[in-house]
């Protein structure tokens, strides 16, 4: 592979004001119970984005292998690792594959503790996609945390960490698919599936080549420590590779590769039918992959196999 010289595109990430939101967590009353119930959710209100950083990693994405590639190692972001970082495991209910119905006002109202005549007069669309605003959720929840109705204040806060901060699109403004993904309740997979293809779409470069491009295998610690002993899905079944969807469209995970990448030697050298390089964007998919994709996924929640559910959802 040639590391010489690369063309450089500018590139801008979406960084969504999580300021208001933020603020709702200083009524969280039960640190502990909340952390137990939704994991590392407040860590992601935490989380700085440095765009520098994000900059850099971008340009080393591989299109072919679908992941990143260095001198003489490869990272790549793994189910396992996300459900990590969020405290939130991959279940084996089907995740969101962007087929399902707009979700009934009464969904909703049982979800965040509303009236429906709130829902049905604050939802709304912008663009071509319905969903509710972020100021009249936080009014609701900053309401709830006043009178003392945790549960209320919880579900909506919770709803809106998902809108803004996992799942972001418009600016305040939760939309109907992280509706979908939050009533689902199986976040990871359609997470995995965004980074992967916004990757894959996208290429920049930012300061900081020399010293990732000197970087060896020795100076990478590929894992967290704190993952140590979990199972690893370097498989899904007899599929060469993980067909993943996000809100924006969908694309294959090679997870073969996440053998490296945790630490482990890879079984055999990747073949070209491994390396298939499979996606399409919300709004084009000539090939029909979306619905082919959902009817594997459903294949394999109805045999039963835990093992390829977390694998293909």
């Amino acid at each position: 592979m040639d590391y010489g010289r690369r063309n450089t595109k500018k590139y801008s990430f979406i960084c969504p004001d999580l300021k208001e939101i933020r603020k709702l967590s200083s009524f969280v009353v039960d640190l502990f119970d909340f952390k137990k119930l939704h994991e590392k959710l407040l860590l992601v209100l935490s989380t700085e984005v440095v765009e520098g950083l994000l900059s850099v990693l971008v340009q080393f994405y591989d299109p072919l292998y679908q992941c990143f590639t260095f001198p003489d190692y490869q990272l790549m972001p793994t189910l396992d690792e996300y459900a990590h970082f969020l405290g939130i495991p991959v279940s084996n209910k089907v995740s969101f594959s962007g087929l399902e119905e707009i979700p009934r006002s009464q969904v909703i109202v049982d979800a965040l503790h509303l009236k429906k005549s709130e829902i049905d007069a604050n939802m709304m669309k912008k663009g071509e996609i319905q969903g509710l605003t972020s100021e009249f959720l936080i009014s609701r929840a900053t309401y709830f945390s006043q009178v003392g109705s945790m549960d209320a204040f919880e579900a909506i806060f919770v709803f809106l960490i998902y809108g803004l901060a996992l799942f972001p699109n418009i600016d305040n403004f939760v939309n109907v698919n992280a509706i979908r993904i939050f009533l689902i309740g199986n976040p990871v997979p359609t997470l995995l599936g965004d980074t992967f293809l916004s990757l894959h779409l996208r290429n920049s470069k930012g300061g900081g080549i020399v010293r990732l491009m000197s970087l060896t295998n020795d100076d990478i610690v590929w894992c967290d420590s704190a993952i140590d002993g979990l199972e690893i899905i370097d498989s899904c079944g007899e599929l060469s590779n993980v067909p993943l969807i996000g809100t924006q469209g969908g694309i294959n995970y090679n997870s073969a590769l996440a053998r490296r990448h945790l630490g482990f030697p890879l079984k055999n050298k990747p073949n070209n039918v491994q390396l298939d390089s499979l996606f399409y964007q919300e709004g084009t998919d000539p090939q029909n992959l979306r619905v082919e994709w959902c009817m594997l996924g459903t294949m394999f929640i109805e045999r039963e196999d835990l093992s390829l559910v977390h694998a293909i959802v």
